[in-house]
């Protein structure tokens, strides 16, 4: 009698286990997966406006961005705004153009400080005002970087893409602040 209540109880407690490993699939199973926004917002990307007010109130500037843009199709911008609470040196604004079908269209805008500017190497090239940038190639993207006010904007522009987005034409991007 006693062996019979021992196995009814580990019966009852597998079969409970099992209900419940079976109610956690069915939902997680039901779920729809998140939508192409829901993915930005959940790394921190958030509307361009709101990321630039952040980081404006954050670093008591005035972010301009540049009026041209790369003559690729995109679908989707976001902002990021982070802050390094850690060291204080690294804050930056980070404007993300993405298209949800072409996958390597993918344009960025990263500003910073000048204060806390990166020093980078590259091909130099002067702007209309007088100003050196630096054009140079890593393994995903192209980058163009330049100084306007009191920040440092560094374009980027995927590989994949870079036929339409050369050093020209981030030089005519760069030269379109209004």
């Amino acid at each position: 009698m006693l062996r019979k209540l021992f196995y009814f109880v580990i019966l009852i407690g597998i079969t409970s286990i099992f209900d419940y490993e079976s109610e956690k699939n069915t939902v997680a199973f039901g779920d729809a997966p998140p939508s192409f926004e829901e993915k930005f917002a959940e790394v921190g990307y958030q509307s361009v406006e709101d990321a630039i007010k952040k980081f404006e109130n954050h670093c008591k500037c005035e972010v301009k961005l540049p009026q041209g843009m790369p003559s690729i199709k995109f679908t989707h911008k976001f902002g990021r705004f982070f802050e390094d609470s850690r060291y204080n040196i690294n804050h930056s604004l980070t404007i993300m153009f993405v298209d949800k079908e072409e996958r390597n269209n993918v344009y960025k805008i990263d500003i910073r400080p000048l204060k806390n500017k990166l020093q980078l190497e590259g091909e130099k090239y002067t702007l209309q005002d007088g100003s050196t940038a630096i054009y140079f190639e890593h393994d995903i993207f192209n980058f163009f970087v330049f100084e306007k006010g009191n920040l440092q904007y560094i374009l980027g522009i995927n590989k994949n893409v870079s036929a339409t987005a050369t050093p020209q034409i981030l030089i005519e991007i760069a030269n379109s602040f209004k």
